[in-house]
């Protein structure tokens, strides 16, 4: 495999090459692999996409700045960015269909699917500082782990809501989740996310608010407090307890009750206008068809009867 070079310093780290290499295997590069560096960034790419590579370059800046300003961290670390054009080698190495970016913490790596970043409505630069966001909580972690929740849920908050997924949403998967019941408990989600669209949706979702209401109720302080708990060996519900006078449970009990105190049938139907509209629109159809359904017939009979009086 040849590699081009745009920029040649000694910051480059050829370790991460190769782990690039060994992530996607059959090689995302139709075209040899180039390097962009800057004094606090690495972009690898194909020839093809060189203008997304010179444009997250010259985003960096701001997007650190924004990151750093919202969770109060430093990024101490020069992280790299790998752009992929071919969206069916992204999705090898992703491992799902519906992500389009995710981070590799350990070796300070985002990696775009460049193609559908382009096309869809997440943006270049919103997408770095998801993935910028989940670097950073890692670096501050030391290589302590946190509930998969609370990475996707602050990298939410950070991004103001946009995440790594692209799913079709005219609704909201927690309202109709949490009007029918069916809210997943935060410990499944923990370790992982379901895999179907829908799920993942509302996994996705649910970690934002959880999150966000934990930070409007407590203060970013107190999360923050909660990181430096783990941090020290504590696990993530001790560190809750400890800083937050209060047990996982019932932080969790007070969100699904704010929840359901915010969730009222008018907002459900506000929400969800559009299809309420489209359905009495078709019901308005229906019945129209039936009423010229029967006066036809009602026609029909009465050409038949003057018909047969005729006759007689």
């Amino acid at each position: 495999m040849s590699m081009g070079r745009e920029v040649h310093t000694p910051l480059f780290s050829w370790s991460l090459l190769l782990f690039v290499l060994l992530l996607v295997p059959d090689s995302p590069l139709a075209q040899p692999l180039y390097v962009l560096e800057t004094r606090n960034l690495t972009v690898l790419y194909e020839e093809s996409v060189k203008g997304g590579a010179e444009e997250a370059a010259g985003l960096y800046q701001e997007v650190r700045d924004r990151v750093e300003k919202k969770l109060g961290l430093q990024v101490a670390f020069a992280p790299s960015i790998l752009l992929i054009k071919d969206t069916e080698k992204f999705r090898k190495a992703a491992g799902s269909a519906l992500v389009v970016a995710f981070a590799v913490p350990e070796k300070n790596l985002m990696v775009i699917d460049y193609s559908r970043i382009r096309i869809s409505p997440l943006s270049l630069a919103v997408t770095m500082k998801h993935e910028l966001s989940h670097l950073l909580i890692h670096q501050h972690l030391g290589g302590r782990r946190v509930p998969r929740w609370f990475d996707e849920g602050i990298a939410q908050w950070v991004s103001e809501g946009i995440g790594e997924i692209i799913i079709e949403q005219k609704k909201s998967p927690l309202n109709e989740a949490v009007l029918a019941g069916r809210i997943f408990p935060m410990r499944a989600l923990a370790e992982s996310f379901p895999a179907d669209g829908e799920s993942l949706s509302l996994a996705y979702e649910q970690s934002r608010s959880f999150v966000t209401y934990i930070i409007e109720m407590h203060g970013l302080g107190k999360v923050m407090n909660i990181l430096d708990g783990v941090k020290e060996s504590r696990s993530w519900e001790e560190a809750v307890r400890d800083v937050l006078d209060v047990s996982f449970a019932d932080l969790e009990y007070m969100w699904r009750d704010d929840l359901k105190k915010k969730l009222t049938w008018f907002t459900y139907v506000v929400n969800n206008l559009y299809e309420i509209l489209f359905f009495l629109a078709a019901l308005a159809s229906v019945a129209g068809f039936i009423r010229a359904y029967l006066r036809k017939r009602a026609y029909m009979r009465e050409e038949e009867e003057k018909t047969v009086i005729s006759d007689q």
